[in-house]
């Protein structure tokens, strides 16, 4: 089917943002229809993640949701998928190069975002050209430097010990980051900006930086509850919860936020215990998000007066998604239920 065509199918042509499984199973049926022999996602993560999972459906043996992570529940990983060809035109996800897919379950009997990860959703060609990233604007430029950082620091702190190789690889690219993403976000026409951003991406989650660090990424799991809820801008629920996360997670690692504190932020470790610094790195790390426009609070997501009840029932869906034998989230330390209140008031 020549793309002037698509629309004469009857579909929609585009994925939405937090992209739903319903959505996938359409884009599926219309592919087997036409006899598709390949998917080429053309935009930000969303539409890159749906194409996987399209790829993936096409010759999948059962219902789709079967190959999603859910509690409980073991997924049948798909073990065959239609040609996948990515074209970023964002830099944030950095799924043109890896094997994940995220996304929202949106039938009567579930409203969960979750995922898959499998080598067959590697995509065969990742075509990226920074110019395509010229016209992002300012906030999803932002976001998108806020999902990068957080890709990395999920795996730094989150990860085994003694990795300094690696450690090294997450902090090239935070500063590189840092030192790019303003530039980007204040002009959006700065190729070079767009184009160190965009390496950024794709080296923050390609398995380069995590290599051998067995990292879980709790905080992406309770940002997916509210996206999956609320329909947020996934780097911007990230910038409100991964300063909290931190801020709980420091108390039982201060050397490692320490570290980041220091390395990171060169703040100087005189006269300061681990815990005192690693704090002062956090809100330096959080007053960076707030300088290129991204929210840090649950208040300023749009998402009305938040009240304990929310935040329980965010808890529970999180733990949906992911936990292990105790119940709890997978990270360091793992959360339980009252943990993850804990970081969302903390958010507040």
């Amino acid at each position: 089917m020549h793309y002037r065509d698509f629309g004469k199918t009857g579909m929609k042509t585009g994925v939405e943002p937090n992209p739903r499984l319903s959505t996938v199973v359409r884009a599926a049926e219309l592919a087997k229809k036409e006899e598709c022999d390949v998917v080429i996602g053309m935009g930000g993560g969303s539409v890159m993640d749906a194409s996987k999972v399209i790829a993936a459906s096409v010759l999948y043996e059962g219902d789709p949701k079967d190959m999603l992570v859910r509690a409980g529940k073991a997924p049948r990983f798909p073990e065959r998928a239609l040609p996948i060809i990515t074209v970023p035109t964002l830099a944030a996800t950095g799924s043109e190069m890896n094997c994940g897919a995220v996304i929202t379950i949106d039938d009567e009997e579930e409203k969960l975002k979750t995922f898959v990860m499998t080598e067959v959703l590697y995509p065969k060609v990742a075509v990226v050209d920074p110019e395509l990233t010229i016209t992002v604007p300012k906030a999803h430029t932002a976001y998108g430097v806020c999902d990068i950082i957080t890709h990395v620091t999920e795996g730094y702190f989150n990860g085994i010990d003694v990795t300094p190789i690696q450690d090294r690889f997450a902090e090239g690219v935070i500063l590189t980051v840092l030192e790019w993403g303003p530039k980007a976000v204040s002009n959006g026409s700065d190729l070079e900006a767009r184009t160190q951003i965009q390496w950024a991406s794709i080296v923050a989650l390609n398995g380069w930086v995590q290599a051998g660090v067995n990292a879980p990424y709790p905080v992406h799991q309770i940002e997916h509850t509210l996206s999956a809820l609320y329909d947020i801008p996934h780097g911007a629920g990230l910038a409100v919860v991964n300063p909290a996360w931190m801020r709980f997670a420091a108390r039982f690692r201060p050397e490692r936020f320490a570290q980041f504190a220091q390395r990171i932020f060169g703040i100087s470790a005189m006269g300061k215990d681990d815990l005192s610094l690693a704090m002062e790195g956090i809100d330096r790390f959080e007053e960076f998000l707030r300088s290129i426009g991204c929210p840090t609070r649950l208040s300023e997501l749009g998402i009305g007066k938040v009240t304990d009840e929310m935040l329980s029932y965010w808890a529970d869906k999180t733990l949906e998604v992911l936990c292990d034998e105790e119940g709890k989230l997978p990270g360091r330390p793992p959360l339980r239920k009252e943990d993850i209140v804990e970081i969302l008031r903390m958010a507040m």
